[in-house]
């Protein structure tokens, strides 16, 4: 473990979205800095691709979307 510097921008930045997602803002940058490692590792995967792959991988089920509307 370690100390990052970031920019002030950044970190707020960063505590914003950790409110959102209900998160601590350490849990929140270590989302995004492991979200863009595996971005960078595999370039032709959308976002949404590279979090559906980590879900399935952590052996969470995920029911098919449902078509029309509610």
């Amino acid at each position: 473990m370690g100390i990052v510097n970031i920019e002030d921008e950044l970190h707020d930045q960063i505590r914003k979205a950790s409110a959102v997602a209900c998160r601590s803002i350490n849990a929140q940058a270590a989302f995004w800095v492991k979200i863009g490692m595996l971005c960078e590792m595999n370039p032709t995967l959308s976002f949404n691709e590279v979090v559906a792959r980590e879900l399935k991988a952590a052996g969470v089920t995920v029911p098919p979307a449902r078509s029309g509307a509610s």
